[in-house]
């Protein structure tokens, strides 16, 4: 077969002045796509034309060619240089090179230089980004070069890091982009092709499936470990942090978890030798104990160290001046910057004198303790003055002298009444034991412990019958001893037989310790701790002098204490679980609005594939849970949390009956610390996960008015 020699002839390329140029009714462009006409024109000036026209000359109506030429090819670039003139950076006659093209049509010469154009791959685009960094040119300056923002420049140069095995494999078209940016929250080559080796093998290749298998076995930013430390303080001591550049990453995580412990152990430990030298009898600190952690310790209160003279001067001055400016600008929709600094330098001047150390009895500090661990916010907790039985003071003689009984101390640290106060050895002596005295001994015998005992029956007889006359005061006696359980460790102070257990709970569940249901509680209870007299022995009179609704609330805050809705395979208590389903329902019970939320680690992670698709059916419906059918268990799990977050969905251990809707109770974080849903929830919580939302207690002194100022 012959073939042709004939040699092709490219058209004449020529410099064109640009006022001899017009745009030609060809040009297949009619949308607007790419960059701006403003951007292209900037990107001219700065680097000049590095693409001539393509150009046909203007005939007249006789079909001769004109001295001017149009552009069925280059429209965007034309407008471009025409911006450039008109902004007189241009000459009008300044020349534009251009390709003169003769013969065909001009709708042919327009299409086929937009559809043979092949557009950079973005892999080419990603190392180009790189090039420039390396030659030396900051992300700031190819931003401004591209006419893109910063972020985006950090995204490319962030996805041309990633791994060169992986980089070949999507430039191959083996990895999609949104895969690849997953990839690139680890800086790990090796981590990386390890995690897309287990990918592979897999059907599930989702982007947040890459994410977190890279982050598994890292510490979120969020952490309260991460907090407590620091993250400059982490990566200064040589600490990596990954960061996702292309979604929320919450500052990312941690990679080194061992140097996080490290950092967290040190500063727990010198934390510890601080709390130390104040002399207590031992100092306990872990980043995190668990819910419950002082049952069983008697608590020591101190004393606020009242302000100097200074102090007392310098507070007052500064309430005048917030008072002052208040009532000035109190009519403003918006106080001016300098107004509001002002008012927030001085209530944090106010809270910095109000929050006023507490000064302890030195007998109590020796044989007393403190707990140091980390809150949720990252800041250091310390819980002082936490008395262990084996520390407590043996019992003199004196001290066990009530009225006319004697007491003991039993072995589980509770008082006994026993023996005959007027024998004073308990009852040993033998005219003590004897049921006659003798008749011919001198003097007054003491009585023997039959005829005590005899004649006490009797007063605890009357004693019932009077007190079943008097419901006030039957009332303030059952408060009388259940606080004496609750804050003072001393059953036998009160002569009624009434026992208040505080559960333990077994499983910890996850974040359990703060959630808003324990921040409310302990609030509250170091509110009514502050309110109650230091001694025992001067509780009753306390008590009695308080008004009905005092009193009322601190039986409601005791009796919440002794609460026990948890669910256990040893345990079966049926009719107590009914029971504290019909306390749910009558305080409005919404787990929900307390801040509990369905998590992998909390609740989906552990149980089965069926639970969840029948979780996201029903917050979501049942297009969304067969959306997810194909999933394995913990991809599925991952983003039911995601698609539950906000939904308020419960399972159906957690529910309250009565309150189908989970929004049908809108429970604010401060009405948590007085209404009593909020104390019943960490017991209520049968499974054994809780991850609720952060958040802080009120403090709640301003709820005892009656009962401070009784005391």
């Amino acid at each position: 077969m012959a073939t042709t020699n004939t040699k092709i002839s490219l058209a004449a390329s020529r410099d064109i002045p640009f006022n001899l140029l017009q745009l030609s009714q060809s040009n297949v462009r009619r949308v607007k796509a790419g960059v701006s006409i403003e951007e292209l024109a900037g990107d001219i000036a700065r680097r000049g034309l590095l693409q001539g026209l393509s150009v046909r000359a203007v005939v007249d109506d006789d079909g001769n060619p004109t001295d001017r030429f149009e552009i069925p090819a280059g429209g965007r670039r034309y407008r471009a240089l025409e911006l450039l003139v008109k902004q007189k950076r241009l000459a009008k006659t300044a020349p534009v090179p251009c390709i003169v093209r003769e013969g065909g049509i001009a709708e042919e010469d327009s299409l086929a230089e937009n559809v043979q154009r092949a557009p950079l791959h973005p892999l080419d685009q990603f190392r180009a980004f790189l090039a420039l960094r390396e030659k030396g040119q900051s992300e700031e300056e190819i931003a401004a070069a591209f006419f893109v923002p910063v972020a985006v420049v950090k995204q490319r140069l962030k996805l041309a890091s990633v791994s060169p095995r992986l980089l070949e494999i999507y430039a191959e078209d083996g990895i999609a982009l949104d895969q690849l940016m997953a990839f690139t929250v680890s800086c790990d080559h090796e981590r990386q092709e390890q995690v897309f080796e287990r990918m592979s093998q897999g059907y599930d290749k989702q982007p947040y499936t890459i994410r977190r298998m890279l982050t598994e076995n890292a510490i979120r930013a969020s952490d309260r470990r991460a907090k407590f430390i620091g993250i400059d303080a982490y990566v200064e001591a040589g600490g990596t942090v990954m960061r996702d550049l292309f979604q929320g990453d919450e500052g990312g995580w941690l990679q080194d978890v061992q140097l996080v412990d490290l950092m967290v152990a040190e500063k727990l430990n010198e934390a510890a030798v601080s709390v130390g030298g104040e002399g207590w009898k031992w100092v306990e600190a872990a980043p995190d104990f668990p819910y419950g952690h002082q049952y069983g310790l008697r608590h020591v209160r101190g004393e606020q160290v009242p302000m100097t003279p200074e102090e007392q001067a310098e507070r007052d001055a500064c309430q005048s001046t917030f008072d002052e400016l208040t009532e000035q600008y109190a009519d403003y929709d918006e106080l001016p910057d300098e107004v509001d600094e002002q008012l927030g330098e001085l209530e944090q001047k106010l809270d910095m004198l109000d929050a006023r150390p507490i000064r302890f009895d030195p007998d109590d500090v020796v044989r007393a303790g403190a707990f140091i661990s980390i809150a949720n916010n990252g800041e250091l907790r310390i819980e002082r003055g936490y008395v262990r039985p084996e520390d407590e003071l043996p019992v003199t003689g004196s001290e066990e002298l009530r009225g006319a009984e004697e007491t003991t101390t039993s072995g589980d640290g509770y008082q006994q009444v026993s023996g005959d106060a007027e024998t004073g050895d308990n009852g040993a002596s033998g005219a003590a034991s004897a049921d006659h005295a003798d008749d011919d001994e001198d003097g007054l015998a003491p009585m023997s412990d039959r005829l005590v005992s005899e004649l006490t029956a009797h007063r605890t007889l009357g004693l019932r019958h009077m007190l079943g006359d008097r419901p006030d005061i039957a009332f303030l006696a059952a408060l009388h001893a259940l606080t004496l359980r609750t804050f003072y460790h001393y059953g036998s102070d009160s002569c009624l037989e009434l026992e208040l257990k505080s559960v333990t709970f077994g499983s910890q569940a996850p974040g359990l310790n703060d959630s808003v249901s324990a921040d409310a509680i302990r609030a509250r209870h170091e509110a009514w701790a502050e309110a109650l007299p230091k001694e025992s022995d001067e509780l009753w009179d306390t008590l009695q002098a308080w008004d009905g609704d005092s009193q009322s609330a601190l039986f409601a805050h005791v009796v919440s204490q002794s609460v026990n809705a948890v669910q256990e395979p040893w345990n079966r208590r049926p009719r107590a679980l009914a029971h504290a389903d019909q306390l749910a329902q009558s305080v409005g019970l919404d787990l929900a609005a307390l801040g509990w939320k369905p998590t992998v680690d909390g609740f989906f992670g552990r149980v089965t594939k069926a639970r969840i698709r029948e979780a996201v059916t029903e917050a979501k419906g049942a297009a969304a849970a067969d959306r997810m059918a194909n999933l394995k268990k913990g991809e599925m799990a991952a983003e039911a949390e995601n698609m539950l977050a906000d939904s308020g969905w419960l399972p159906s251990i957690l529910r309250t009956r009565g309150m189908t809707d989970a929004s049908a109770h809108e429970v604010e974080a401060d009405t948590c610390t007085t209404e009593p849903a909020g104390e019943e929830s960490a017991a209520k919580d049968g499974e054994p996960a809780m991850d609720a939302d952060e958040a802080s207690a009120e403090d709640i002194s301003d709820e005892l008015p009656h009962a401070q100022a009784a005391e």
